[in-house]
């Protein structure tokens, strides 16, 4: 049975070089992978992903460690969807709402 105990969320974060030109490159790259992984930007250097149950996050996982930058920082963590639901966000010293939960999958 899954529930907001079961459900996963991926958190990506790095701190990549951005000094040369290549360095941008690589940076623009590595932002643009986790994009078309399904990712969404939290912060410039922060992205999440719903991904269903813990196994779900395998296939990204591996996929993140192949295409890593030579260089730089990159941190994976992993919320549960009740973790993530009390997220508190501020915008301008601003609250805003709660982070939306993921819409419902569809099977075909």
């Amino acid at each position: 049975m899954l529930s907001g105990y079961n459900l996963m969320w991926i958190m990506v974060m790095f701190d990549l070089p951005v000094l040369t030109h290549v360095e941008r490159q690589r940076a623009t790259h590595f932002r643009q992978l986790l994009l078309d992984m399904g990712f969404e930007m939290a912060q410039y250097s922060v992205y999440f992903r719903f991904c269903g149950d813990r196994q779900k996050t395998q296939p990204y996982i591996s996929n993140i460690k192949r295409q890593l930058p030579t260089e730089g920082k990159v941190s994976i963590l992993f919320f549960t969807d009740k973790q993530f639901a009390e997220t508190i966000n501020f915008v301008n010293r601003e609250r805003k709402p709660k982070n939306k939960r993921p819409e419902q999958l569809c099977l075909f």
